[in-house]
């Protein structure tokens, strides 16, 4: 006779296990894309990363699917899944998201955030000073943004701030990397700050969407020099 308490536990250990490699296929994915080893459109093939991460296929196809229904890969137009490419339109929806989203975050924040947490984005803002290195700045940009959206004291905002910043990874080089840009983005995040400071939610989200749309100014720009001069 089964003990049927004895495979129900043998089974839940069975699927922990599966969405335990599930996650391994994901996240491995997730850095390669993050980090450029897997540029926008670059074809993704499940026997590939089945034999770079030594997991079978049936969770890096959990994987794929996951990050298909996410919008970070897609199918081509030839057939097969590619990591996706963001056309203009789709840069812009973007950056009207996190126009209104990092507005929100700011002005929550300057309702709940701390005079800690306050003063710990002053030290993050204020060490790009010291930074040379573009991709240095842009960690320290990206702990600034990830710094804010915890100010704001709204799980639900900084989940939806999270899946946004996960699409953001398919545009590629930081903005940063334009000549003069940390220097006006600094003052920019000294804004969002000041605001913060004096409690003021209105000036606060107002200092964010204005610098969500400089970055986004750069962006495009960057996007039409590409198309002009593609590598």
């Amino acid at each position: 006779m089964v003990d049927r308490k004895a495979s129900g536990e043998k089974t839940n250990t069975a699927n922990l296990r599966g969405e335990s490699r599930g996650e391994l296929a994901y996240q491995f994915l997730i850095d390669a894309i993050s980090s450029g080893r897997l540029l926008p459109g670059t074809r993704i093939r499940e026997v590939d990363i089945a034999k770079q991460t030594g997991l079978s296929r049936t969770p890096v196809r959990e994987a794929i699917n996951r990050l298909q229904i996410e919008g970070i890969v897609s199918n081509s137009a030839t057939g097969g899944t590619i990591v996706t490419e963001l056309d203009q339109t789709m840069i812009s929806e973007l950056y009207v998201m996190r126009e209104v989203l990092e507005g929100t975050a700011a002005a929550q924040a300057a309702r709940h955030a701390s005079d800690v947490e306050i003063s710990f984005l002053r030290e993050i803002s204020d060490r790009d000073e010291t930074l040379k290195d573009t991709i240095d700045v842009a960690r320290n940009n990206k702990l600034f943004h990830v710094t804010l959206y915890r100010c704001s004291h709204n799980r639900y905002l900084l989940k939806m701030l999270n899946s946004l910043h996960e699409s953001m990874m398919l545009l590629g080089a930081s903005t940063l990397g334009r000549e003069g840009r940390p220097s006006i983005a600094r003052a920019e995040h000294a804004a969002i700050i000041d605001a913060l400071e004096n409690r003021d939610p209105e000036k606060a989200s107002e200092a964010a969407r204005k610098h969500i749309r400089a970055a986004f100014k750069v962006r495009l720009e960057t996007f039409f020099e590409n198309l002009e001069n593609p590598r």
